[in-house]
């Protein structure tokens, strides 16, 4: 069996695909492995879907190459976008539904879930409307040779997203994939399948030819690896932890050195001066750390406040954050849903707790809510030092630290002072401030008086331990493209 009739409390029922996609069809593993979903609001089980395994990267692997090898390096750019911005219509056309999916097996508020079908479909057009557009140039060098850079695909592409934004990454990999000429192998995370392959039967009905989109599920371990180390993969993205980042680098350098990106870990600092709109700062600060419950590699953790506003400002957005509705994902008024799931839920609390013993203060949360469900109350510490694990390590929840500081100089220090650099922020007043903070600080993306607010449009990714690579923009193109220079003699030259 390759799916299940199951129900969400938004959509009603539907049919959920529970098999791996691969050209075109949903298949069951070769080994029958199969593994259990879980609901993060009530810790029952959903249904269990096939694992894929080596031998199945294998096929999947062999089915994108076919693709490749075959139609699709030839197919027409324009009909590449075409295909692109149909799946993005499927998407919209389908929102509910994949927005409930989303909400039921990774537990984020549905109001997040559809903000996230949203993004995705605007992703998929975005790079649609890039397909026919990817050009090389000619090179005058001498008069008798004739010289030009064309782009071509990479090939195969091995991709393997994160729990966090199941849908949201399926585009942000897929979409710069397929519009520069490549078929994709996704690998989903093992703990957030089900909205992946609800959007897989979409693949289909757009009309893209069977292996050019293959979606698989599976564990890092196994299927991830597998990914990463394959010798007929000739590119792999990875978003997650910069931990396991390090372990796809060196299975692709250990392999047949296939172009690697990663978008990984962060830390970041959420500045704000005294000249601020503080309730605007608010607002933005709690949004950084507490949307899609923490779990966001970009959430601003690390909150500091310049010393003239420090106790006005700490008053303030504790009070903010005791109002963040936190419950049922599928109640509209809910902000904040569970953790993911029981490993990730038991890690945040060891951070709580670990920050106790070091001697931070908790103004606010640091306790569970309820006794069913992986909720975890917004957290806020304070009297903390640079040194502790709660400040230097990233915790992936609703848990930030709250710190001072007097000069911009200092601001600048410490929010360098970490081996991420993804993002950060800055809020004031002034725009001299705005530019020369974000000047100065290490981080692929500074947000001024503003905060999380991404757009396909805008490169995305890290400064130092935070990865490699931009996804989005114009910028994930060079991800998925090589360049290919061809120097022509045309015989003796005219002139000279």
């Amino acid at each position: 069996m390759t799916s299940i009739k199951l129900k969400t409390p938004h959509s009603g029922e539907y049919e959920q695909p529970t098999g791996l996609f691969i050209n075109n069809e949903f298949v069951k593993g070769v080994d029958g492995k199969t593994f259990e979903v879980i609901n993060p609001t009530d810790e029952s089980v959903i249904c269990s879907v096939h694992e894929a395994t080596e031998k199945d990267i294998d096929i999947a692997v062999s089915a994108a190459r076919k693709a490749f090898e075959g139609s699709w390096r030839r197919e027409t750019p324009e009909h590449r976008g075409r295909l692109l911005v149909k799946l993005a219509d499927l998407f919209e056309a389908n929102s509910d539904e994949l927005a409930a999916v989303e909400s039921l097996d990774n537990g984020k508020a549905i109001s997040m879930a559809k903000g996230d079908v949203a993004a995705a479909a605007g992703c998929l057009r975005y790079y649609g409307g890039w397909a026919d557009k990817i050009e090389g140039k000619v090179v005058d060098t001498t008069p008798d040779t004739f010289n030009y850079i064309k782009k071509e695909p990479i090939g195969v592409c091995g991709q393997i997203i994160p729990w966090n934004f199941p849908l949201l990454m399926w585009s942000w990999k897929i979409g710069p994939a397929v519009a520069c000429g490549n078929t994709v192998v996704l690998k989903t995370a093992e703990q957030t399948p089900l909205s992946a392959l609800v959007a897989a039967k979409l693949i289909k009905e757009a009309g893209f030819p069977p292996g050019v989109i293959n979606i698989v599920s599976g564990f890092g371990k196994i299927a991830g690896a597998a990914i990463a180390s394959h010798m007929d993969v000739d590119k792999v993205a990875f978003t997650g932890s910069t931990v396991v980042g390090r372990q796809i680098m060196k299975a692709a350098a250990g392999s047949n050195l296939k172009k690697v990106t990663l978008e990984l870990g962060g830390k970041s600092p959420n500045i704000v001066f005294e000249d601020a709109d503080i309730d605007n700062a608010i607002s933005w600060v709690n949004f950084g750390i507490y949307f899609n419950h923490g779990q966001c590699c970009c959430a601003g953790s690390r909150v500091y406040v310049q010393e003239s506003i420090y106790d006005k400002f700490i008053e303030q957005f504790k009070a903010r954050a005791e109002k963040n509705a936190v419950g049922d994902p599928f109640h509209e008024q809910t902000f904040q849903g569970p953790q993911v799931s029981q490993l990730q839920f038991d890690r945040i609390m060891g951070y709580i707790e670990d920050g106790k013993k070091a001697g931070a203060k908790i103004e606010t949360g640091g306790k569970r809510i309820g006794d069913k469900g992986y909720f975890i109350e917004p957290t806020i510490f304070s009297n903390v030092t640079e040194d502790m694990k709660i400040v230097q390590e990233e915790i992936f929840g609703p848990v930030c630290t709250i710190s001072k500081f007097k000069t911009k100089e200092e601001a600048v220090k410490i929010g360098n002072n970490t081996n991420y650099g993804l993002a950060a922020a800055v809020h004031t007043s002034n725009l001299n401030t705005a530019i020369e903070v974000s000047n100065a600080l290490r981080a692929g993306t500074v947000w001024v008086n503003t905060y999380n607010t991404l757009h396909w449009q805008l490169p995305f990714g890290g400064f130092k331990e935070s990865g490699v690579g931009r996804e989005l923009g114009e910028a994930a193109l060079d991800n998925y493209t090589q360049m290919k220079t061809v120097s022509i003699r045309l015989g003796d030259a005219l002139f000279g």
